[in-house]
């Protein structure tokens, strides 16, 4: 021992003077008052000194303390999310439009439709018997088992959202343990019914341009033991849909309760390449006039005033599209086609063909189909809805007339009592009408507008945490599986080939 302390003194002595002065300014000034001591406490100071009274600087000093308190609201809230989309709006395609969200822990993959025109997000659960297990839709469906998804839990009666989804009334059920289920019937027959679960979803939060983080938070959706009518079908099916309208239950909302994002959302359905843009946020580019909502719907309801063809004014009922009376216009992404009132209907059909009397007019389920050859855009005229607000909707000939083979087309407008009985005197206006266009969807000022955009580029949306602009870019995720289709057709090819000139 005092050989190794004689040792340390004489090291020390090689120190120059000048750093052991430095080292003892040092040790000083750790220990300081002021500064953080070595058990990892920090020392605080106020940003904004306090000022006692109404004396000078005051009224500055509220000011900075507010605009230091927005700052720091905008940190941590509103965030922007792109969801990737994949399908085709044409009727002759797959007739709607999908996106890939990821839920449990860890996650797994799901593919659901993007509807504006319900609420609540679903899938198919695990105990569902009358499930597809196949899609004509080149995607892998998945049954979702809360129990195997590792943070799934079910929610029960007597918990607030079950309460809130029925009106805050506690719903009927053996007890409040029991769990909460659901039922929705859609305009088209088909329907869902089950129990909500509370999961962890992931999605892709914006974070530069083009570029995307994974986000998670805890939402509530349904849980799917039973379906109905089309969502049966294996051709175009899906493991769920995803419900963006604007009740409390819509992920959305809880994404906004949540204070992950602003309830502000766009899409741009693209008919040309299939796929386009999703997002939740503050669209900034393109610039997007707009329309009020009607207030205390339960859809994305707006004041239709007049109907143009070719620029001529449609002679229609004063009040046809009143909003009382099961009447007035919902826009829906989740609806294929557009629907009319049978008199509106009649009126648009007969000025869209008045200049061709010689055209052959057949019913081919449902639809009015006729042979032409050439560009209906150059044969055929726009129909321009009117909205309050000055907000046109321009319909070209190649969006509500579709091609059905070989100089064959039919008419995307549709008379409303084809669809549901109740829906027959509304105007009902799906992806028909606004393919090809951003439609946005600001739930903050209770208005929806539109413009006429190509939907296989970009969008610009502000990210509120930091002020910044981020470029969205399009998506078209059914592509992948059509490349991977084909990728293994002709890998399978080749072998096939290979073997064949072996033997």
């Amino acid at each position: 021992m005092e050989a190794f302390r004689g040792t340390t003194t004489s090291r020390a002595s090689l120190i120059p003077p000048l750093l052991l002065l430095l080292l003892l300014f040092v040790a000083l000034s750790a220990l300081a008052p002021g500064r953080a001591a070595a058990t990892g406490v920090f020392g605080v100071r106020r940003k904004f000194p306090r000022h006692v009274g109404r004396g000078p600087g005051g009224d500055e000093h509220l000011a900075a303390l507010r605009e230091h308190d927005g700052r720091r609201h905008g940190r941590r809230l509103l965030g922007s999310v792109d969801l990737p989309l994949g399908g085709n709006g044409l009727p002759t395609e797959t007739g709607l439009y999908f996106t890939e969200i990821g839920i449990g822990t860890p996650a797994t993959t799901y593919y659901v439709q993007v509807d504006t025109g319900s609420d609540i997000l679903w899938v198919n659960c695990i105990s569902c018997d009358t499930c597809p297990r196949k899609s004509g839709l080149g995607i892998e469906l998945t049954l979702y088992d809360p129990s195997g998804s590792g943070s799934g839990t079910a929610v029960t009666c007597g918990q607030e959202f079950c309460v809130a989804t029925n009106n805050g009334v506690i719903p009927t059920c053996p007890s409040t343990a029991s769990p909460c289920q659901y039922s929705i019937t859609y305009g088209d027959g088909s329907s869902t019914t089950g129990f909500f679960v509370t999961d962890v979803l992931h999605y892709n939060q914006v974070s530069g341009d083009g570029k995307a983080a994974v986000a998670n938070t805890s939402i509530t959706f349904g849980c799917g033991a039973k379906i109905g009518g089309g969502l049966g079908s294996s051709d175009q099916a899906l493991d769920g849909i995803f419900g963006f309208g604007q009740s409390n239950s819509s992920v959305l909302s809880q994404l906004a309760s949540a204070g992950k994002v602003s309830k502000i959302f766009s899409h741009c359905l693209d008919t040309v390449n299939g796929g386009g843009i999703f997002a939740i946020g503050n669209v900034v580019q393109p610039k997007v006039k707009t329309t009020p909502l009607v207030p205390g719907m339960p859809h994305y309801n707006v004041n239709l005033k007049s109907i143009d063809v070719g620029g001529a004014t449609l002679q229609l009922p004063a009040n046809i599209f009143d909003i009382r009376e099961s009447k007035g216009t919902i826009i829906d992404s989740g609806t294929t086609l557009a629907y009319l009132p049978e008199v509106v209907y009649k009126a648009i059909l007969s000025e869209v063909f008045a200049q061709y009397v010689d055209i052959s007019l057949k019913n081919f389920q449902d639809f009015i189909c006729f042979k032409y050859s050439g560009s209906v855009d150059d044969g055929f005229p726009v129909v321009t809805f009117h909205f309050e607000g000055d907000l046109l909707l321009n319909v070209h000939p190649h969006d509500y007339l579709f091609q059905n083979g070989n100089d064959l087309y039919c008419m995307g407008f549709q008379s409303g009592g084809l669809q549901t009985k109740d829906g027959k005197d509304m105007v009902l206006l799906g992806d028909v009408a606004f393919s090809n266009k951003l439609v946005l969807y600001d739930l903050e000022n209770q208005v929806i507008g539109w413009t006429d955009y190509n939907c296989s580029s970009s969008i610009k949306i502000k990210d509120d945490k930091t002020g910044s602009v981020y470029t969205v870019d399009a998506h078209n995720i059914s592509s992948g599986w059509r490349f991977q289709w084909h990728k293994s057709l002709f890998l399978l090819l080749v072998m096939t080939v290979c073997s064949y000139l072996m033997f």
